[in-house]
């Protein structure tokens, strides 16, 4: 009896000294917790990293993806989300639990839009996931305000200088999806085959969507 409480006491004690040891910035918890776990040989690595790009690139954007595409194909719908990103998104279940206004943005041959968060990383996880980390890299949050048609070109995006870029600053209580283009070549493509299509990256406003 004597044994096993001193064993238990050893324990919590144990317990004890691992978090207090933990910093308190919700970040810096994970990766300590993220290290220990290592160190004790309980999780790998390399597969938490695969996972977390599996979610933010694949599984995360798919609720995205789906309102982009319902949009493209169903005017009404896209008249919707555009006058109240929020309600229409929630008609597909796909609003989260945050809380925030979601606020639908369009691109158009004459306008593209690019979303950022300078002060933090404000991101409208209920339909695209878990953010990248560029995306809440100080470098991206700056130069995106800065100069955004440069920050596109290094994602590959080069715009004709006719083509105004609209960007967009979340917020806790606000946050913003892109409705990008519908690429042409797409006609005979249903709602499943188009939100295939459609981009994590194409959501933010660092890419367009390509037909292949």
């Amino acid at each position: 009896m004597t044994q096993h409480s001193h064993t238990h006491d050893h324990d919590l004690a144990h317990h004890h000294d691992i978090h207090a040891e933990l910093p308190s910035d919700p970040a810096l918890r994970v990766k300590a917790l993220e290290s220990l776990l290592t160190e004790k040989g309980l999780v790998d690595p390399a597969a938490i990293d695969a996972w977390i790009e599996i979610y933010e690139s694949k599984i995360g954007p798919r609720n995205g993806a789906k309102v982009v595409a319902k949009a493209w194909v169903d005017p009404a719908y896209k008249q919707r989300l555009l006058s109240d990103g929020s309600k229409a998104i929630g008609e597909l279940d796909f609003l989260g639990r945050q809380g925030q206004h979601i606020v639908a943005v369009e691109n158009t041959p004459e306008v593209h839009n690019l979303v950022v968060c300078t002060l933090c990383s404000c991101y409208p996880l209920s339909v695209l996931g878990l953010p990248p980390a560029w995306y809440k890299s100080a470098p991206y949050r700056s130069r995106a305000v800065i100069d955004p048609r440069g920050v596109l070109k290094e994602f590959g995006l080069e715009l004709p200088e006719h083509v105004k870029i609209r960007v967009w600053d979340s917020t806790a209580e606000v946050r913003y999806l892109v409705l990008p283009e519908r690429p042409a070549g797409t006609e005979r493509m249903n709602e499943e085959q188009l939100a295939a299509l459609v981009t994590r990256d194409s959501m933010i406003g660092v890419g367009k969507v390509s037909a292949k």
